[in-house]
C-alpha cells in the first residue's frame, strides 16, 4: 500500500505539469496496478453515483460537505477497492476545474481517453456504467466536435438511465425532440441545466 500512496504522489506531480491523454493513461495503468480490484465492493462505484445525483440530476449544482468528505476518506484510505477508477474520475475533475479556473478550454483528447477509460474500466469491474460516466462522455466528445459519436453516447446514456435530466437535455439539443423538451419544462422546470439549456 505504500507503493500506491507513492504513486498518488507521483500522479500529482506528473498530472500538474502535464494533462495529456497519454500522460492520464501512464498514470491510470500505474495506480490499476497496485489497486485491489473488486467488483463487489461499490465504495467507489456509490461516490460517483452520489456525486451525479447531488451535482448533475439535483436541481442546484451543490455537492456538500459530506459528499466531499466521502471522497476524501475514500481517497486517502489505502485499502480502498477499485481506487484507480476513483483517481481516473478525480483527474478528469481536476482538469476540468484547472481549465475553467483559468478561462481555458479543455484537452478535448484529453477528456475523450479520460472518459474511455473510466467507461471501459467501470464496465469491467461492475458490469455497468454509472450515469455521471454517459454524461462526461458526451460533453468529451462534444468538446472534440465529434458531433455524432456524442449525440450517440447520449441516445445510449439515456437508454439505461431513462430519468437522467443531463442526459435528456444532451438528447434534446442534439435531437430537437418535443418531446423530450416538453418533459423538461413540465416535469424539470427549476433544474439549472433546464434553465440553462432549454429555451
Amino acid at each position: 500500500m505504500k507503493k500506491l500512496a507513492l504513486l498518488f504522489f507521483l500522479f500529482i506531480g506528473i498530472f500538474a505539469f502535464s494533462q495529456t491523454a497519454a500522460a492520464a493513461k501512464e498514470v491510470f495503468e500505474k495506480i490499476k496496478k497496485e489497486s485491489t480490484i473488486d467488483g463487489t465492493d461499490k465504495a467507489v462505484y456509490n461516490i460517483l453515483d452520489e456525486f451525479y445525483e447531488k451535482n448533475l440530476q439535483a436541481e442546484n449544482d451543490e455537492l456538500g460537505q459530506e459528499t466531499f468528505e466521502k471522497f476524501q476518506r475514500l481517497v486517502s484510505d489505502p485499502a480502498t477497492k477499485n481506487i484507480h477508477i476513483l483517481m481516473l474520475f478525480l483527474m478528469y475533475q481536476q482538469h476540468i476545474s484547472q481549465t475553467a479556473m483559468v478561462g481555458k478550454e479543455p484537452d478535448s483528447e484529453f477528456q475523450v481517453e479520460t472518459t474511455r477509460l473510466l467507461e471501459e474500466e467501470t464496465q469491467n469491474v461492475y458490469k455497468k456504467i454509472p450515469a455521471i460516466i454517459h454524461i462526461y462522455k458526451y460533453e468529451a466528445l462534444d468538446s472534440a466536435n465529434k458531433t455524432e459519436e456524442a449525440k450517440s453516447a447520449a441516445i445510449q446514456g439515456l437508454k439505461e438511465y431513462p430519468d437522467s435530466i443531463p442526459l435528456k437535455i444532451y438528447v434534446y439539443l442534439n435531437t430537437k425532440d418535443e418531446a423530450l423538451k416538453s418533459d423538461l419544462i413540465n416535469k424539470h422546470p427549476n433544474h439549472w441545466m433546464v434553465k440553462e439549456f432549454i429555451k
